[in-house]
């Protein structure tokens, strides 16, 4: 497959992850199952597209991408957490918010 299709499953499953990770943290309780699969299944195709587009361009592990993967196992956890701590959404907002623009700044200024 073409790293395009890398690239396109990879930021449209983000564009799913964020949003669907945004809703947890304001859904009723009784959408957890369905917000808990649909980011899971998310997150698994996030991981595929990164992993996919670093084969294909063959960039190796740079420094920025272990702090991509880092940032994406973060946002992967924060739809469960938002669950189970209703008092904290606004912190957990706020660190959704920092994950994706870090992961962003690491993808287009790749600094390390």
């Amino acid at each position: 497959m073409s790293p395009l299709f890398y690239y396109i499953l990879h930021v449209g499953a983000v564009l799913v992850l964020f949003g669907y990770t945004f809703y947890a943290f304001a859904a009723p309780a009784e959408t957890r199952k369905k917000v808990m699969i649909i980011t899971g299944v998310a997150s698994l195709l996030v991981l595929i597209g990164g992993f996919g587009l670093q084969a294909k361009l063959s960039v190796g592990w740079p420094g920025w991408f272990v702090v991509k993967l880092i940032c994406w196992l973060g946002l992967s956890a924060l739809a469960g957490i938002g669950y189970r701590r209703r008092g904290a959404v606004g912190m957990l907002s706020a660190v959704a918010v920092i994950l994706a623009l870090v992961a962003v700044v690491m993808v287009y200024s790749k600094p390390f």
